[in-house]
């Protein structure tokens, strides 16, 4: 009988309107009646009873098809149970597979991980490796202060009188604006032979090492060719490093001067605009020159500080920070009258990328209006530093005071806070053009032991924002010895290519005297840095035996990580470290906020957690058991651990001696490795294999069907005991294609997949095999070729039961097209063995489904037919009948969706191109109302390694765009002429052609260069998982006129929910939509999160006092005399627009002269 059209407020099939009570309110009112108000638009969802339900299902005279009832809609869930066990019983093979496992019992052996000391031999390989770059290190650090000591330092030293190869000199020599090119410089560059170095990936040359200077360097001044004479002896050392350690990578020095020298040479890796690296302003050097620093800026913000000099701070405040590094803490103020910090900020915070970023928006908001009060500043500043509630650095305590100048010295302020044992150092920094007199900020750096500088303009800002570091390289130098610690760094990405590295530096230091019985030198000369690269630590960790879901994972002090599966960022800039922290790379809860304070001590450790993980594909949460072992590796800041699933415990290691008997055939000859040969793929089923290195002579691929056979052809040369190979891998994947081989002998092959709608069977296997069968259905196989890396494979193992994937389809791409293309839902299960006890995991196995064939088969499950052959159930006029999902699929939703609240299958055959989406997107009221039932929870986190579309260019940590222009009474006013005005403005438009970056973006570039088009960002990923609800129930979404019935039940040993649903009267009642697609965030609000710090400890020495200490010099200042060559050069440029050569820089800071 056909079934009446429904409309809002018409009678609905089953019980009339008025027999259905209003939850919560007694009778529903009628079409026209008004309803109480009930707050926000969303659905009221309630849980019914099936007592409450029977009038509902049941009333006399109704219509001839009511909603189903609990115990039918139960009965179609038992019946999707069988039918999906019984497939998987008959075609999945695991209890064949097992069998097969046991019949070859004496090819593998089963091998225990022992996490204890697993971790410790980790630990001690690791540490082994970092003590011989230390070792080198010292052997550098040593020579170069003995080279430095004997040079003899020469005033009329020239640049023809150096021979070097500098890095960068044919890109300069290609660019003809290029500083060289304009100067006519004479500086004798090497011209070098280069090979291709797979370690290094890059083309070396291991005679020589290799120079970068700056770009704002002047390369023919007398400090820079002094230290390029005197560094030149450290090239033999270099070498001979290399020739004791052969795995040695770069080795640099970085000078204090701004020269980097390093080996082996390699031509610099230059940006298509200007290069603007500098190594005293990368992490490494930061970190090897100076203790961790407690820092508080305080910027002028009265009303004399406007235009340009305002614009001057800000730029100037921007650079300060990124001086500072993840152990050191800072705060920003502006002062006028009063003070105030300047972000949401109100203490000292982590000098984090994510803070650094939160002050240098702040900073740009700065508004200059009222009178200056130093004394304000200084207070505020002090209080600051003397607040010990909170975390911070601990040792070197900083104000840096930005102005444009002012007559107080504020000496009580000094004297209440500071005096006399001036633990805070103070630097002063006068800022832009102005006649002010600047004694009393020379006066308040030198009594409270810090330096004063002066930044008349843009070109002078980066240089005076890092010379305070050589003070605070003082007491490191009179330290002596007692300094000389070695430090690891965090990850950071390597300027010259070699991808994500860690450094081990060590402080050079000036031993030189100014005479006899003169005071000891207290210059820091510079850094010395050896990198280590990542994979080569990955490389003593084990993998393939801990399955694919155990690993190895080190964090360091700051609980950021050096070692961990997730550590992927997506782009990486070399001017900031890479600093994931273990609760982001994982998703955090209270035993892993344990596990990582218990690592960042010091201490060892093991705790068995139930923890949330996410799926390979970052669609799904599962709730899995994790054991967690961690150890300290010595002499290092580092701390090691391993993560094992139980399952991971025992593993099976082939043992192929009987097959091999002794004679050095090929591998080739081994039986099973003919069904590796694509000639058996017709009758045994297509073979992947995982491209892992079997052997050091295999080249990769990424076609699987390539890499099969560059492994074939190799395997024809080498034998089973070969040392080129590793035998493990190799052996195998031997072993484990002969078990796979023999599952399609006994199973598969007699089977007619389509007579269950099936169209494949597979199986992976720990070993690297993935057999799918018959061959032609690789040709639609898109899995990982490598088990681990596929997430079918990892779910697998940590679920129990079926796990059910549908294809992945995003909301914005087209739906699947079903009518070319056959479409396929995975099913897998792993096979668990048990051998004398011991319970392993190693292979999963399951079945591809024909989603058109099963969503039919689906409709009859759940409907009121045994078979599809029995003809469909007629109801009479005076008969009443329950809707089933077959019958009345016009009015009865039913669907299976996953864990993730993916849909797998429907009765809606437009919803069958919709497999695969989020289930919000295909019925956002269904979805909500079983996320409210409880059916699913959410589970919200970061991902802090996304790469996004660059944001529109703006001004944020950018130089100003304005610039001073003078009037034309300056012009006439020959004192202008003579004041420092001119010679900065000179300097200003000089910078201003060099970095042309900082005052705008470049079209082209931003539509070229990768790093244009993308940037690092923050994303904010949202899964769905199954939540508390185990059981069954009926509930109703009250939406007055438009409520739906629904039953939702989990199906026992799979992954699925099965939902009935009334299809939607209306639209009235659309509720909110849950979103699973990951979006782009701030991340975190970062004002509330510096309130709840997560645990961290700073380096374990600190140096920021010495009693001998010589503080005498503190930056008096200095004035540039300009001679009549460069007044008249100057008013060239200023009249013709042309820039003039530049002359060499004369800073306001101390001398380099050693």
């Amino acid at each position: 009988m056909a079934v009446p059209a429904r409309t809002c407020g018409a009678s609905r099939p089953g019980p009339a309107p008025t027999a259905l009570p209003w939850p919560g309110r007694g009778p529903r009112p009628g079409p026209g009646a008004r309803r109480p108000p009930s707050g926000p638009p969303r659905p009221l969802l309630l849980l019914l009873p099936p007592l409450l339900l029977l009038p509902l299902l049941a009333a006399p005279g109704a219509s001839a098809y009511s909603f189903p009832q609990q115990h039918t809609m139960q009965h179609w869930a038992r019946r999707l149970e069988q039918e999906i066990d019984g497939v998987m019983r008959i075609f999945g093979g695991v209890q064949q597979l097992r069998e097969i496992y046991k019949d070859n019992r004496n090819l593998f052996e089963v091998q225990e991980n022992e996490p204890q000391k697993l971790v410790e031999k980790v630990a001690g390989d690791i540490e082994s490796l970092l003590d011989r770059k230390v070792q080198a290190l010292k052997r550098l650090a040593d020579a170069a202060e003995s080279f430095q000591k004997a040079h003899r330092w020469q005033d009329n030293i020239k640049e023809e009188d150096i021979l070097y190869y500098d890095a960068k000199a044919d890109a300069e020599l290609d660019d003809p604006e290029s500083e060289d090119v304009e100067r006519g410089s004479k500086v004798s560059t090497l011209r070098l032979d280069f090979v291709e170095d797979s370690n290094f990936k890059n083309k070396v040359n291991y005679s020589y090492t290799a120079v970068q200077i700056p770009t704002d360097i002047y390369k023919g001044s007398t400090v820079i060719l002094n230290e390029l004479n005197w560094t030149e002896a450290l090239e033999n050392v270099f070498i001979e490093n290399r020739r004791q350690d052969p795995t040695l990578l770069w080795q640099v020095f970085g000078s204090a001067t701004g020269v980097t020298r390093y080996y082996p040479a390699t031509p610099w890796r230059a940006p298509k605009k200007i290069d603007l690296y500098d190594v005293r302003r990368r992490p490494w050097y930061i970190q090897g020159a100076s203790s961790p620093k407690d820092m508080v800026i305080i910027v002028d913000v009265s009303g004399s500080v406007s235009g340009l000099t305002l614009k001057l701070m800000k730029t100037s405040v921007c650079e300060m920070l990124d001086t500072l590094s993840d152990d050191d803490y800072v705060n920003v103020a502006s002062f006028n009258e009063k003070a105030q910090p300047v972000s949401c900020f109100t203490h000292l915070v982590q000098a984090n990328v994510r803070n650094k970023k939160v002050f240098k928006e702040a900073v740009q908001g700065m508004v200059a209006k009222g009178t200056t009060g130093y004394k304000a500043g200084f207070e505020y500043a002090f209080d600051q530093l003397q607040n010990s509630n909170i975390t911070r650095a601990n040792c070197n305590k900083m104000i840096m005071m930005f102005t444009d100048g002012g007559e107080d010295r504020v000496q009580d302020v000094f004297e209440k806070y500071n005096w006399p044992n001036r633990t805070v150092r103070v630097f002063t920094f006068s800022v832009g053009q102005h006649n002010y007199d600047v004694t009393p900020l020379q006066w308040m750096a030198c009594a409270n032991k810090g330096y004063y500088f002066e930044i008349p303009s843009i070109g002078a800002i980066r240089i005076n924002t890092q010379e305070y570091l050589d003070v605070l390289g003082r007491p490191m130098v009179l330290a002596g010895k007692e300094a000389k610690q070695v430090q690891w760094t965090n990850v950071y990405e390597d300027a010259l290519g070699l991808g994500l590295v860690v450094t081990g530096t060590l402080p050079v230091f000036n031993l030189t005297q100014d005479g006899p019985g003169e005071k000891k030198n207290q210059l820091i000369l510079g850094v010395m840095g050896i990198d280590v690269a990542l994979n080569d630590i990955k490389r003593l960790t084990p993998n393939y035996t801990l399955g694919a879901n155990g690993y190895v994972f080190a964090i360091d002090l700051n609980g950021y990580v050096l070692l961990h599966p997730n550590l992927k960022p997506q782009t990486t800039n070399f001017r900031e470290p890479v600093t994931l922290d273990f609760l982001d790379a994982e998703l955090e809860d209270e035993n892993k906020e344990e596990i990582r304070r218990s690592m960042i001590d010091g201490n060892k450790g093991h705790k068995q957690i139930r923890t949330l993980v996410k799926s390979l594909d970052e669609r799904y949460v599962d709730e899995v058991v994790r054991n967690y072992t961690w150890v300290p590796i010595r002499s290092t800041n580092y701390s090691l651990g391993l993560v094992l699933p139980p399952y991971s415990t025992f593993y099976l290691q082939a043992n192929l001696s009987d097959q091999i008997l002794q004679v050095k055939l090929p591998i080739s000859k081994l039986k099973d490795f003919e069904f590796l040969l694509p000639s058996s793929f017709e009758s045994e089923g297509h073979v992947f294999i995982a491209p892992r290195e079997y052997c050091k002579d295999l080249n990769a691929s990424d076609n699987n069907t390539e890499f099969l056979k560059n492994f074939i052809e190799l395997m024809e040369k080498v034998t089973p005991d070969s040392k080129q190979c590793n035998n493990f891998l190799l052996h195998n994947l031997i072993l484990d294609t002969g078990i796979t081989q023999q599952l399609v002998e006994r199973t598969w092959r007699d089977q007619d997949l389509n007579t269950y709608s099936l169209l494949a069977v597979f199986a992976a296997t720990d070993g690297g095999i993935t057999r799918v069968f018959p061959n032609k259905a690789a040709e639609d196989w898109t899995e990982n070729p490598e088990p681990f890396n596929a997430s079918f494979y990892r779910r697998s193992l940590d679920n129990h039961g079926y796990v059910f994937k549908p294809p992945h389809q995003d909301a914005l791409l087209r739906p699947l097209e079903l009518e070319n293309d056959t479409v396929g839902i995975l099913v897998s299960t792993a096979v668990e063995l048990s051998l004398g006890g011991r319970t392993l995991r190693p292979a999963v196995v399951g079945v591809k489904l024909d989603l058109e064939a099963w969503a039919e088969k689906f409709k009859v499950l759940a409907s009121n037919r045994t078979h599809q052959d029995q003809p469909q159930k007629q109801c009479g006029p005076n008969s009443h009948c329950e809707m089933d999902c077959e019958v009345n699929n016009e009015d009865l939703l039913c669907v299976l969706i996953d864990d993730g609240g993916f849909l797998v299958l429907s009765n809606q055959n437009h919803q069958w191109d919709q497999v695969g989406r989020f289930f919000s997107e295909v019925d956002a009221n269904l979805m909500l109302a079983l996320y409210n039932n409880s059916f699913y929870t959410r589970k919200e986190s970061y991902d802090y390694q996304a790469a996004c579309a660059p944001q529109p260019p703006g001004n944020l940590g950018a130089a100003p765009r304005g610039v001073f222009v003078p009037t034309i009474a300056d012009f006439l006013n020959l004192a202008w002429w003579t004041s420092a005005a001119a010679w900065s403005l000179f300097q200003q438009l000089l910078y201003g052609l060099i970095y042309h970056s900082w005052f705008q973006a470049d079209p082209a570039e931003a539509e070229g260069s990768p790093e244009a088009r993308e940037s690092s960002c923050v994303m904010k990923q949202t899964q769905y998982y199954f939540g508390s609800v185990n059981a069954s129930y009926n509930a109703i979404i009250d939406c007055g006129n438009c409520s739906r019935l629904f039953h939702a039940q989990r199906l026992t040993n799979t992954n699925l929910l099965f939902v009935v649903a009334e299809k939607p009267l209306c639209s009235q009642c659309e509720a909110g939509r849950l979103l699973q697609k990951e979006t782009h965030s701030d991340g975190p609000e970062q004002c509330e999160l510096v309130q709840r710090p997560r645990y961290r400890r700073g380096p374990h020495i600190c140096f920021d006092y010495n009693a001998t200490e010589d503080t005498s010099d503190c930056g008096r200042g200095a004035s540039f005399p300009p001679s009549l060559g460069v007044l008249v050069s100057l008013q060239l440029l200023l009249l013709l627009g042309l820039p003039p050569r530049p002359q060499p820089q004369v800073h306001a800071h101390a001398s380099r002269r050693v």
